[in-house]
């Protein structure tokens, strides 16, 4: 649960934590568009879900394996904000943690990010997220943040790495793996991450 002290008044009412969230995430869409993503990727056919993550619909379509990765992001944005900022109200941190989330968002999205994943990751053929998985990318960024807001800090710790692990089973990369490869490559990780 949440330790927010409860005598500090709420700045955020609920009807406009939710229009600035919704503004935030409509700048990071129009930023995205302007930058030369399209709504829903490189061949224009919108879907719900893309499993593989070698296929040319990953980070196309609205959710694939790497949504689950944001959802630790909301996790850790709302760790480091209580960390940092645990005199701010809940939803004073949430609106941060959305802002955080669509930043990243497009920042994952310039050129310099996309190159620097081609050649570093197993992402030989990312082109960049189309706008609607990115947005679909901030959502479950939200959804980690109230995982965490509402659980335990154990039970949120157990959730993150529950969800490494499967997703390391699952498709050989997770959140951690991700950052590791993009920071200081490993080539036995590489390797067994393209051996399937």
């Amino acid at each position: 649960m949440d330790a927010s002290p409860s005598r500090v008044p709420e700045p955020w009412p609920y009807r406009l934590c939710a229009a600035v969230a919704a503004v935030l995430i409509a700048v990071a869409a129009a930023a995205e568009l302007a930058m030369g993503r399209r709504l829903w990727g490189i061949k224009g056919e919108p879907g719900l879900w893309s499993g593989d993550i070698f296929s040319s619909h990953n980070s196309q379509y609205l959710t694939d394996p790497y949504t689950f990765t944001h959802v630790t992001h909301g996790a850790l944005w709302y760790g480091l904000l209580w960390l940092v900022g645990r005199k701010l109200t809940l939803r004073t941190r949430f609106m941060l943690a959305v802002a955080l989330e669509c930043a990243w968002e497009v920042f994952e999205n310039t050129d310099f990010v996309i190159h620097r994943y081609r050649a570093a990751t197993i992402s030989l053929d990312y082109y960049g997220d189309s706008v609607m998985n990115s947005m679909c990318d901030v959502a479950a960024g939200i959804v980690g943040f109230l995982i965490a807001a509402v659980l335990p800090a154990r039970a949120t710790v157990v959730v993150v790495i529950l969800l490494e692990a499967a997703l390391a089973l699952w498709i050989r990369d997770s959140l951690l793996l991700n950052v590791v490869m993009l920071i200081r490559p490993i080539q036995a990780i590489r390797e067994w991450q393209l051996h399937r």
